[in-house]
């Protein structure tokens, strides 16, 4: 397969936090900022939900992800190579730790037919239980990646059904849209698993619902026996990402430098 040389990813604050409240806020199992956790229960978690995001460039697959897990949108981004994301949610009142995994883009190559994809997204694949293709309704090239994406998810995951959804983003921009929600909609059916049309922007339920729904269907396609896939495909370990206290060491270098630039001289 042949691949793009993709840049490195890094989230920028889109408004200005005052530095200690934040520094203190930062949550232990969350790379930036702080996400309530659900009660605390007295059995250990015995799921793992893994689910990764994939699609073209420009379609907020980050901005999406942030969304779910904060409620916060952060509209300032650099290109990314995948970062993981960890906490524990509550699934039909039963505790699980909950892993995202944020990709680099894929393209559709020169024919328009093959994709063009980093090895960390074959990894990212195998490795994932459930899978969240996004799309921008304003991008008519990004919608058309999502049959090849599936098809390659399909490759590697042959057999047995896989947890699906189809995410249509960027709902705030109806005069450009470029995807109709009925072709969206007739797509999902052919791949399987739902459609849902939200926006990073302004629509926080509608992420949440679409998300929640993904994570359901991975703990109950789990079952409760051991955690183990239904499904064929090769057990990898988790795909590299960005070092978390790096990440933070970051997060504090760039809420730093935006309060400095802030302060009146």
């Amino acid at each position: 397969m042949h691949c793009r040389p993709l840049q490195k990813p890094r989230f920028v604050m889109k408004q200005l936090l005052e530095r200690n409240s934040s520094m203190s806020s930062v949550s232990g199992n969350f790379l930036l900022v702080p996400i309530a956790e659900c009660p605390i229960l007295d059995s250990v978690p015995n799921k793992n939900v893994k689910i990764v995001v994939l699609g073209a460039s420009n379609v907020g697959k980050t901005a999406l992800i942030v969304r779910f897990l904060t409620r916060r949108f952060i509209g300032d981004y650099e290109a990314n190579t995948g970062a993981l994301y960890s906490r524990k949610i509550c699934l039909d009142g039963e505790q699980v730790s909950l892993q995202v995994q944020d990709t680099p883009c894929v393209s559709l190559q020169d024919d328009g037919e093959g994709l063009q994809c980093q090895e960390q997204i074959n990894r990212s694949i195998y490795w994932a239980d459930g899978y969240a293709l996004v799309f921008s309704i304003s991008d008519r090239r990004s919608f058309s990646t999502i049959t090849p994406l599936y098809q390659h998810v399909r490759h590697i995951h042959p057999r047995g059904s896989i947890p699906i959804i189809l995410l249509g983003n960027k709902s705030d921009l109806p005069r450009a849209r470029q995807v109709q929600p009925a072709e969206a909609e007739a797509l999902a059916a052919q791949l399987g698993g739902p459609y849902f049309e939200a926006s990073a922007r302004e629509d926080c339920e509608g992420v949440q619902a679409a998300f929640l729904h993904l994570c359901q269907g991975v703990s109950r396609a789990l079952g409760g026996a051991s955690g183990e896939k239904r499904w064929a495909g090769l057990h990898l370990g988790r795909p590299k990402s960005p070092n978390m206290q790096e990440l933070k060491r970051r997060f504090r270098q760039v809420l730093g430098s935006r309060v400095k630039a802030a302060t009146p001289l």
